[in-house]
């Protein structure tokens, strides 16, 4: 799937139930949701299954405040992530050289 798909998928599901919360509790949804991968990453023994579970839900988390500000995520992450590292116009990134 790719992330308009995705994006679009959210949308659908939850647009009228993210739109009558409205950005910022749906921000602070994203935020616990990013708490909760922390505390998996913070494990001595990380549980690969639920960060799994978590990354999706940060995703589905973002895609739904992208929706409330009318951004087009692919369009956002193409211009920020140009198939390119934007600091050194490289591609691998020669940052950490």
């Amino acid at each position: 799937m790719r992330i308009t798909e995705f994006q679009g998928l959210i949308k659908d599901l939850y647009f009228r139930q993210d739109y009558k919360r409205g950005i910022k509790a749906t921000y602070i949804w994203l935020i616990e949701e990013i708490g909760e991968l922390a505390k998996i990453i913070n494990d001595p023994k990380i549980d690969i299954e639920q960060a799994s579970e978590e990354l999706a839900d940060i995703i589905a988390w973002t895609s739904s405040l992208a929706n409330l500000l009318d951004i087009d995520l692919k369009d956002a992450l193409l211009k920020k992530y140009p198939n390119m590292c934007i600091k050194y116009k490289s591609n691998p990134c020669i940052c950490g050289k």
